[in-house]
């Protein structure tokens, strides 16, 4: 016998609806050679992906980007079996954290909530709010809640991403530690609401530093986070990736480009992130060149193609306008000697 079951409103309904689906997404099989592109991996090595779905919060495919091999083995051994653990990917700025990840989760079919830390984040940004809202358009609005990203990956099954992890007051982050090991996310807010983690559901988080603070001096906001919060994260640590693989990925975006000049150009960059990284004692940066930045560089060249000196005019914006005069000047000496004639 069917049970009746009558809602006060659109909000109970949905809920009910959101707890009778909380169940694990089909998989199927996939190739991780194919679906990844790893030359090296053999093609009867699998791994699950989840069916393919319309769903909008799926992050949108980039065909060019290239993975690392450790990466995707560490990432897919977290999202199969998390066991009570949350990500925290860290790197320098522009190393492919953001973009490693959500490019993982693209070809997964996995959907993903994603959202930028600050300094001024309370948890209470990420489990939600009441604001006013009208269920249809020309009805007098009403206070309601309305779900934050935490709180919606919870019931759905989707990984929430935190990205600028370690700019959150450490006091606000530690409101997850409960969540990460399994606990229902309790809402006072919200009546006592009890929200149960779908199976699906994952923590992952990216930062410049590993939530130990900033050594180096380079991340101005970086705050030293809980050692009892950090204790419920795994780690993986992304640097910017091997001159071969920025090679490949250049040629990808800018298959027309002379490979003399593509290879000048992530010379140029290594050569600015060595600086960068305190490594000359001769020369201070205090910008580098990232791989989001030198992708930048060579699109913006193919763009500029007819400029006098495409070069130098696409990396000035691309890089230099945020510098400051004896930081260009640097730059620039760089450029010169790895380029020589062809900088003219």
């Amino acid at each position: 016998m069917n049970q009746q079951v009558s809602f006060d409103n659109l909000d109970q309904a949905e809920a009910v609806a959101s707890m009778q689906l909380a169940t694990p997404r089909k998989r199927v099989a996939v190739s991780i050679a194919e679906r990844f592109g790893l030359k090296d991996v053999p093609a009867k090595v699998k791994t699950e992906a989840m069916e393919p779905s319309d769903d909008p919060f799926i992050p949108p495919r980039n065909e060019g980007h290239v993975f690392d091999k450790v990466f995707v083995r560490e990432v897919l051994a977290f999202l199969r079996k998390p066991e009570g653990d949350a990500l925290y990917i860290f790197g320098p700025t522009g190393s492919g954290k953001t973009s490693g990840i959500t490019q993982m989760l693209s070809r997964l079919n996995w959907p993903v909530q994603q959202i930028t830390a600050h300094g001024r984040m309370q948890f209470g940004d990420l489990m939600g709010q009441f604001v006013m809202r009208a269920d249809r358009p020309g009805e007098a609005p009403q206070m309601r809640w309305v779900d934050g990203p935490l709180t919606t990956a919870m019931r759905k099954g989707h990984v929430l991403l935190i990205n600028e992890v370690d700019l959150i007051d450490p006091a606000e982050l530690s409101g997850l530690n409960d969540v990460l090991e399994g606990c229902p996310l309790v809402i006072a807010e919200n009546g006592g609401e009890v929200v149960k983690p779908h199976p699906d559901f994952r923590v992952v988080v990216t930062g410049n530093s590993s939530g130990s603070g900033d050594a180096t001096g380079l991340y101005p906001g970086i705050m030293v986070q809980n050692i009892a919060a950090l204790d419920r994260y795994r780690f993986i640590e992304v640097d910017y990736p091997e001159k071969a693989v920025e090679l490949d990925i250049l040629s990808k975006i800018t298959p027309d480009t002379p490979e003399v000049i593509i290879a000048g150009m992530v010379e140029v960059a290594n050569h600015i992130r060595n600086v960068f990284k305190g490594n000359d004692p001769k020369v201070q940066l205090g910008v580098t060149l990232s791989t989001r930045t030198l992708c930048r560089w060579a699109r913006m060249t193919v763009d500029f193609r007819s400029a006098a000196n495409p070069l130098a005019y696409a990396l000035d914006q691309a890089l230099l306008r945020r510098a400051n005069p004896e930081e260009r000047t640097a730059i620039l000496r760089i450029c010169k000697d790895v380029f020589g004639d062809q900088w003219q």
